[in-house]
C-alpha cells in the first residue's frame, strides 16, 4: 500500500510499507527522486545502485538515505545560521527599493519635476519639499542629535562642524547599527534604485550608481560658511542637499545659510575660445527649509554656488525669543556608475577627473581675472631701458652699495613714515630681525600726523552705504571689485596708469596708493630694512566687506623669491581677543620701539581658543604648499588649505622658518621643513590690525590667503597689498632690467595659480 511521506523542506515523496513487517521501504522511483531533491539542496552529488536484490536491501538503503538527507539539512541549517549576520548587512546596503518611505505620488511627479529643472536659472536645478515621511526625518534628526558627534573644520573656503562620511555605515557593529536605524533607512531610501532612477529622470544626467555612496552631515553654526566653488571633482554626477533644520521652527531666511547659485558671463580669451567666467554676486538663493531637497548636475565651469555664513543673532532678538538656529543637513553626491553597475563606461571617470575644479583655476580663464597682476619696473630701471637685448647702464646698485636715502629721500618719506623707522639704529634691527625671521611685523609704522587723517579718511568711507551689486558699485565709486568669486572677491583700487600728482590734494589712502610705496625713497628704505634688491613692484588697495569678502589660498610658483609687504589700515577693534592682543606682535629686547618680530609666546591650545573666540576671520596667512604629486584628485573636493582652529581669530602666533633665505634662491625644501616640524604648516599670519606694517618673503609654493570676514566683525578690514620683485644675488643686474621690462611689454607676467580644493570632506560641505 502507497502513501506520502512530508519531508519538512515541502516536498511529497512516494513511500511503501511493508504489511508483513510494518517498515518503511522505498521504490526506486522514490530513491531516485530522494537522490534529485537532495541535490538541488545541498549541491552535492549523490550516487546510488537501484538494483537491490531484495526489498530489505532498498529499504535500509532508502532509510540510510533519509538519515543523510537529515544530517546534510542540518549542516545546511548550520551553515545558513552562521552566515546570517552577513546577510543581514548584505540586506541593508542599497539593493533594496526603500521607496515606501517617500512622500506619496512623489516618484510619479518625475515629469513635473523635470519641467521645472530645465528651466531653472542661473543653471539647472531642482527643489523638492516634503521628500520623505516627516516621522522618518525627526527620527533621523533625534538620531543625530542625541548619537553623532562633529568635527569642527576650517579651511580657506569653509568653516563647519562635520560628521564621518555615512558611506561607513556598513562597517558599523550591530550595537552601533541599532542606534542610528533611522539614518540607516534614510541613506538606503536616497540610494535605492527607485529614487535614483527618479533624480536621473528630472535632470537628465544618465545612470547613477548606487554602489558608491558619497554623504556626509554638515552643521553650521553661527560663523560657519562654505565659499564659492563648483563641486567639480572626479566622477560626482549629481550634487544635493537634505535640509534637517528644527521642523518645529520654520528656518528664516534672516538666519542666513542659504544656497546661492551664481551666474555666468560667456567672455572669449585670446585664442576666441568661449569661456564662461562667474559673475560675483549670486543671482538666485534658496533658504533651508526641514524636509527640502536642492539638487543640480555637476557642470564643470559652470555649477558655482556657496553656503551664505548663518548669522548670530543680535540680543534684542533672542531676548523676544528669536534664538539663533542651527543649520543642519545631509549634504553629498550622486557618482556615475561604477564598475559591474548598469551604464558603466570604462575610462569615464579618469576623463571626468581632468576636469577637475584645480585645473579650471589653472586655464585660460585667469586672464579674465580682476584685479589685474602687472609687475611695474622702478623709474630708475625703465629710465636706463634704451635697447632691451643689450647690457643697461648704471647697473642695478645693491642695498650694501646704494647710496643711503638722501637729505631729499628723508623729507619725502618724514610725510608719511614715523621718524622712529628712519633712524640708522632701528633700519640696523629691523634688517637683523628680517634677516632672522624672513618675515616680520612694524607696529605704528605711519607717522601719528598722517596716520591720524587716514584713519578720518577710511572711518568716513566706511561709514557710506555701499550699493550691493557689483554693477553699481564700479559705477557709482572709486571701487572695483575682485572675481572670479571662486578665487577671490573684495573691493580693491590700483595705481592709475597715468603719472600721479603729488601736488594734488589725494585723500590720504590714494596718497599711500600712489605716492609713497611707489616711490624710489620707499624703494631704498625698503631694500636697507630686508636686505633685498628690488626691481618692480604691484601694490593694490584693498577693502574686505564683512559677511562679503575673501581671498581663497594661491601658490606662488615662480622661481625668484618675492618680497610681500602688508600695510593693515583696519580701524575697528574686536578682530581678536584681548587676551590675545599681546601676542600679536612683540617687542624685541634689543630693538626700539615697535619693531617686532613675527615670533611670540606659546599660544593657547586649540581646543581653548575654539571654545572661546569670536572667529570673525580676516586674518592673512602664509602657508607651505602640499606636494601635488602626492595628492589624489579623487581624495579632494574644493576642500581648501586647512588651518588650526586657533587661527580662527587672527591672533595666533606666526610661524616663519628659522632658515634665512635673504639673497638665496629659493629652496622649497625649507618650507618643506618647516610643515614637517609644524604639523599645521603656517609659516605667518597677521589679523586686521590698525597701521601695521606686515613684510614677507615669499618662496616658491608657498600659499596665502586672506579668511573670509565674518558678519560678526565690527567693520570692514583694510590693507594695501605689495608685491616686489627680489634681485637673486648671483644674477646680473641687466638681465633683471631686462626682464622685469619685457614681462610688462608681453603682460607675461601671471605667477600665482590657485591651491584651493575645496575640498568638500572629500566632503564638501553643503
Amino acid at each position: 500500500m502507497f502513501g506520502l511521506l512530508l519531508v519538512d523542506f515541502g516536498v511529497s515523496l512516494p513511500i511503501a510499507v511493508s504489511h508483513e513487517s510494518g517498515r518503511l521501504f522505498w521504490p526506486a522511483d522514490g530513491v531516485l527522486y530522494l537522490m534529485a531533491m537532495l541535490v538541488h539542496l545541498i549541491g552535492h552529488h549523490v550516487t546510488c545502485c537501484t538494483h537491490a536484490s531484495t526489498e530489505g536491501d532498498i529499504a535500509v538503503f532508502g532509510n540510510r538515505l533519509h538519515l543523510a538527507l537529515q544530517a546534510a539539512m542540518k549542516r545546511k541549517a548550520d551553515e545558513d545560521l552562521a552566515e546570517k549576520p552577513s546577510k543581514k548587512k548584505s540586506s541593508e546596503k542599497i539593493n533594496g527599493n526603500g521607496s515606501t518611505q517617500l512622500r506619496t505620488g512623489l516618484l510619479q511627479q518625475a515629469e513635473d519635476y523635470q519641467k521645472q529643472y530645465s528651466s531653472s536659472e542661473p543653471y539647472k536645478h531642482g527643489v523638492i519639499q516634503n521628500l520623505v515621511e516627516p516621522q522618518l526625518l525627526r527620527k533621523v534628526r533625534a538620531e543625530i542629535q542625541e548619537n553623532l558627534s562633529f568635527t569642527p573644520k576650517e579651511t580657506d573656503i569653509y568653516k563647519i562642524h562635520q560628521s564621518g562620511d555615512l558611506a561607513n555605515l556598513d562597517g558599523l557593529d550591530d550595537s552601533s547599527l541599532k542606534l542610528l536605524p533611522s539614518l540607516l533607512i534614510l541613506r538606503n531610501l536616497l540610494y535605492s534604485p527607485d529614487f535614483r532612477a527618479f533624480l536621473s529622470s528630472v535632470t537628465a544626467s544618465g545612470p547613477l550608481s548606487g554602489k558608491k555612496t558619497d554623504m556626509a552631515i554638515n552643521v553650521y553654526t553661527p560663523g560657519c560658511h562654505l565659499l564659492c566653488h563648483d563641486d567639480v571633482i572626479g566622477s560626482r554626477s549629481v550634487s544635493y542637499i537634505l535640509y534637517l533644520t528644527d521642523p518645529d521652527k520654520p528656518w528664516k531666511p534672516e538666519w542666513g545659510g542659504a544656497l546661492r547659485l551664481y551666474p555666468t558671463i560667456i567672455q572669449k580669451d585670446k585664442e576666441g575660445k568661449e569661456i564662461k567666467v562667474p559673475s560675483p554676486d549670486h543671482s538666485v538663493s534658496i533658504p533651508p527649509a526641514f524636509n527640502q531637497l536642492t539638487f543640480f548636475a555637476v557642470q564643470p565651469g559652470e555649477s558655482y554656488h556657496d553656503v551664505e555664513e548663518v548669522f548670530a543673532q543680535p540680543s534684542s532678538a533672542k531676548a523676544d525669543g528669536d534664538e539663533t538656529m542651527t543649520r543642519m543637513a545631509i549634504s553629498g553626491w550622486y557618482h556615475i556608475p561604477q564598475q559591474g553597475e548598469e551604464g558603466y563606461v570604462e575610462g569615464l571617470e579618469e576623463s571626468l577627473a581632468e576636469r577637475s575644479s584645480l585645473q579650471q583655476l589653472q586655464g585660460s580663464g585667469d586672464q579674465f581675472d580682476m584685479p589685474s597682476h602687472n609687475m611695474r619696473p622702478y623709474a630708475s630701471l625703465s629710465d636706463t631701458v634704451s635697447d632691451h637685448t643689450a647690457p643697461h647702464e648704471p647697473p642695478i646698485k645693491s642695498p650694501t652699495e646704494e647710496a643711503p636715502l638722501s637729505e631729499e629721500d628723508l623729507d619725502f618719506l618724514l610725510k608719511y613714515i614715523a621718524p622712529t623707522y628712519l633712524t640708522p639704529d632701528t633700519l640696523d634691527s629691523v634688517l637683523e630681525t628680517f634677516g632672522d625671521e624672513c618675515s616680520m611685523c612694524l607696529e605704528k609704522f605711519l607717522s601719528p600726523k598722517f596716520s591720524d587723517s587716514l584713519k578720518a579718511d577710511i572711518v568716513k568711507q566706511e561709514a557710506q552705504v555701499l550699493p550691493l551689486g557689483t554693477h553699481d558699485i564700479e559705477e557709482t565709486t572709486p571701487w572695483r571689485v575682485a572675481r572670479p568669486p571662486y578665487k577671490h572677491r573684495f573691493l580693491y583700487q590700483q595705481v592709475s596708469d597715468s603719472p600721479s600728482d603729488s601736488n594734488s590734494e589725494n585723500p590720504p589712502l590714494q596718497k599711500l596708493l600712489t605716492e609713497l610705496l611707489p616711490s624710489e625713497a620707499f624703494r631704498k628704505w625698503l631694500q636697507l630694512a630686508t636686505g633685498l634688491s628690488l626691481s618692480s613692484h604691484n601694490l593694490t588697495t584693498r577693502r574686505f566687506r564683512r559677511g562679503k569678502d575673501y581671498t581663497l589660498a594661491t601658490g606662488y610658483t615662480k622661481e625668484e623669491s618675492r618680497l610681500e609687504l602688508i600695510m593693515a589700515m583696519t580701524p575697528t577693534p574686536g578682530w581678536i581677543d584681548t587676551e590675545d592682543a599681546a601676542d600679536e606682535t612683540v617687542d624685541t629686547s634689543e630693538a626700539p620701539d615697535h619693531v617686532a618680530k613675527s615670533t611670540a609666546k606659546e599660544p593657547p591650545t586649540a581646543e581653548a581658543r575654539s571654545s572661546e573666540a569670536p572667529g570673525v576671520g580676516g586674518y592673512i596667512a602664509y602657508m607651505a604648499g602640499d606636494d601635488a604629486e602626492d595628492e589624489n584628485v579623487e581624495d579632494k573636493s574644493n576642500d581648501g588649505v586647512e588651518v588650526p582652529l586657533d587661527m580662527s581669530t587672527g591672533a595666533r602666533a606666526s610661524k616663519p622658518s628659522a632658515e634665512k633665505r635673504i639673497n638665496q634662491k629659493p629652496d622649497p625644501a625649507v618650507y618643506k621643513a618647516v610643515n614637517d616640524e609644524e604639523e599645521d604648516g603656517v609659516l605667518f599670519s597677521m589679523p586686521p590690525s590698525w597701521n601695521t606694517l606686515g613684510l614677507v618673503l615669499r618662496d616658491q609654493g608657498v600659499m596665502r590667503f586672506v579668511k573670509y570676514v565674518s558678519q560678526q566683525a565690527k567693520g570692514d578690514r583694510w590693507d594695501i597689498l605689495g608685491e616686489f620683485g627680489v634681485i637673486p644675488e648671483n644674477e646680473e643686474t641687466s638681465d633683471v632690467e631686462e626682464r622685469d621690462i619685457q614681462q610688462v611689454i608681453d603682460g607675461n607676467n601671471r605667477d600665482e595659480t590657485s591651491e584651493t580644493e575645496i575640498e568638500s570632506s572629500d566632503e564638501d560641505s553643503d
